[in-house]
C-alpha cells in the first residue's frame, strides 16, 4: 500500500468528495474482538475529522477505557477511502445520496494513538518488520456458511468441494458478493464451493497485511449484506454443524525485503530461505501461545478435532493439509509465489490481532535463529498416538480456556499486543468461559438425566 502524507492525503480526499459528489462518510473501526463499529458525518465535518478527528465515547466500546476516561477519537486514514454503491435517500425529489467509507485510527484526546486500537496495534508490528527490512504479505482464505435464516442450520445446498450448478445453490450469490467486493477495490482471485453442504469461500489476492486487514473486515461485511439481501444468512461461526467441516481462514504469508522474497532460495530442494524456515520455527514455537487470538471464540475449538480437516498437530509440510503449516506448491520455483500457508486461525478472528501475532511469533523465529523440524509428510492424522509422540509433534490447545492459560503465560504476546489489550482480551474471554461453563448442554441432558 502506498500510503499519502498527512496533507496530500487530506486534499486527495477532499477532492474526491467533491468530484463524487458524496453526502456522507461512514467512518470504521474495531473492538478488541474484531467487530465492526461505524457512525457516520456529513461532507462538511469530513476535513475536521482528517485532521482533528471525531469524538466518540470509548467505554462503550468492548476493550477500549474505563467510563472515566472514555474520550477518544476517531481519525480516517486517507489511504482507505472508497467510494459505496449509491444509496437511495428520503429526499423529496428521490436523488441518490452518496456514500463513502473510511478506517479510522483511535487516539487519545492528547493525540496519542490509543494503545487499545487493534488497527494501531498491528501497524505497531508492522514498524517492527520494517526496522528489519521487512514488508509483510498476507493472502487469507475465509470460509464461511449460507443457511435459510440465523435461527438454524438449514443448508441452501448439499454440494461439495468444487460443485457446480445445481448442487451449488450459492453461485448467483458469489457473484453478487465478488462484484461488490471488487467495486471498492478489493481484487478477488477464486471462488468456490467448499466441502460442507452450503459451505462456501472466495479468496482475496495476497496483499500487505494492513490493507489486507481492512479488507477482511470489509469482506466479512459484503458477504453478509449480500446473503441478507438475497433473504438468507451468512455465518462466519468456525464450527456452526457438527457433523460437517468447520470454516477455516487459511493465512497465507511471506516476507519482502527490497523488493525481492525473503522466503525464496533458488537454491534449496523447497525453495525455502533460511529465513522463511526460522520463521516457520517461530511460527511452531508460538503457535500455541496465539491459538486464543486466531481462534478466540468457544465455538473455535469445536472445529479443531482431528478428522474434519482442521490442523491440530504443530508440524509442517509441503503438501499436506493435516499439518499446521503447508507450503504451497502450486507454482514450484517462482520467487513472488513462495510462501507459509497457517491453517488453524478461523474467519471469526479478529484480523488485526492475526496477523500482529503470527507475525510476532516468525520474526522471533528469525531473531532466535530458530531450526524448523524436520517436515512431517505423512497424513498426522492416520498416526497413532505411539508413532505422533515418538516424532515429538506436539498438539494445539483443544479449549478456550487451555489456549488461554497459554497465551496469559506468553511474554511474547504482551509485548505483541501491549499490556492494555492483552489483560482486557484476557478478563473478556474468561467472562466468555465463565458463562460457557455453567451452562447445562443438551448432550448432558441426554447423557446423564436418564440415568442419573
Amino acid at each position: 500500500m502506498t500510503s499519502k502524507s498527512g496533507s496530500e492525503g487530506i486534499e486527495f480526499v477532499l477532492k474526491q468528495a467533491k468530484e463524487q459528489n458524496v453526502n456522507f462518510i461512514k467512518l470504521w473501526f474495531t473492538d478488541i474482538l474484531g467487530m465492526l463499529k461505524s457512525f457516520a458525518i456529513t461532507v462538511n465535518e469530513l476535513e475536521n475529522a482528517m485532521t482533528i478527528g471525531m469524538g466518540f465515547d470509548g467505554s462503550s466500546i468492548e476493550g477500549f477505557l474505563r467510563i472515566d476516561e472514555s474520550d477518544m477519537l476517531a481519525k480516517p486514514d486517507p489511504d482507505t477511502w472508497v467510494l459505496l454503491k449509491p444509496e437511495q435517500g428520503q429526499y423529496s425529489d428521490n436523488a441518490p445520496v452518496n456514500v463513502a467509507r473510511m478506517f479510522c485510527d483511535i487516539y487519545h484526546p492528547d493525540g496519542r494513538a490509543f494503545e487499545g486500537d487493534p488497527r494501531n496495534i498491528l501497524k505497531q508490528n508492522l514498524r517492527k518488520a520494517a526496522d528489519l527490512g521487512y514488508t509483510f504479505y498476507v493472502g487469507p482464505e475465509l470460509e464461511f456458511f449460507y443457511f435459510k435464516d440465523a435461527a438454524g442450520t438449514e443448508y441452501l445446498d448439499t454440494g461439495g468441494y468444487f460443485d457446480a450448478s445445481p448442487l451449488d445453490a450459492a453461485t448467483p450469490l458469489r457473484r453478487q458478493t465478488i462484484q461488490a467486493l471488487e467495486s471498492v477495490g478489493i481484487v478477488v482471485e477464486y471462488s468456490h464451493h467448499e466441502v460442507a453442504p452450503s459451505q462456501h469461500e472466495i479468496d482475496m489476492r495476497y496483499t500487505d497485511a494492513l490493507t489486507m486487514a481492512d479488507n477482511v473486515m470489509t469482506y466479512r461485511l459484503i458477504v453478509k449484506e449480500i446473503a441478507l439481501k438475497n433473504g438468507v444468512y451468512a455465518t462466519f461461526m468456525p464450527k456452526p454443524v457438527q457433523t460437517e467441516n468447520g470454516s477455516g481462514m487459511h493465512v497465507h504469508q511471506s516476507l519482502f525485503k527490497g523488493g525481492r522474497n525473503a522466503f525464496f532460495d533458488a537454491s534449496d530442494p523447497m525453495n525455502l530461505s533460511p529465513v522463511a524456515k526460522s520463521y516457520i520455527a517461530g511460527i511452531l514455537k508460538y503457535a500455541s501461545e496465539f491459538t486464543a487470538v486466531t481462534n478466540q471464540w468457544i465455538n473455535s475449538y469445536k472445529r479443531l478435532v482431528p478428522g474434519f480437516e482442521a490442523p491440530v498437530y504443530l508440524s509442517w509440510a509441503r503438501r499436506n493439509r493435516s499439518d499446521l503449516i503447508r507450503v504451497p506448491e502450486y507454482q514450484p520455483g517462482r520467487e513472488n509465489a513462495t510462501r507459509i500457508e497457517y491453517r488453524a486461525a478461523d474467519p471469526a478472528c479478529n484480523p488485526y490481532l492475526t496477523f500482529s501475532v503470527m507475525l510476532a511469533a516468525g520474526l522471533k523465529g528469525i531473531e532466535e535463529g530458530l531450526t524448523a523440524p524436520a517436515p512431517v509428510e505423512e497424513n498426522v492424522y492416520e498416526m497413532s498416538a505411539q508413532e505422533i509422540e515418538q516424532r515429538g509433534i506436539k498438539l494445539l490447545p483443544d479449549s478456550l480456556i487451555g489456549a488461554l492459560g497459554l497465551f496469559e503465560g506468553s511474554e511474547l504476546m504482551r509485548q505483541t499486543l501491549g499490556d492494555h489489550t492483552f489483560d482486557n482480551f484476557i478478563g473478556n474471554k474468561k467472562l466468555e468461559w465463565d458463562e460457557y461453563r455453567a451452562q447445562v448442554s443438551e448432550w448432558e441432558l441426554k447423557k446423564y438425566l436418564s440415568i442419573l
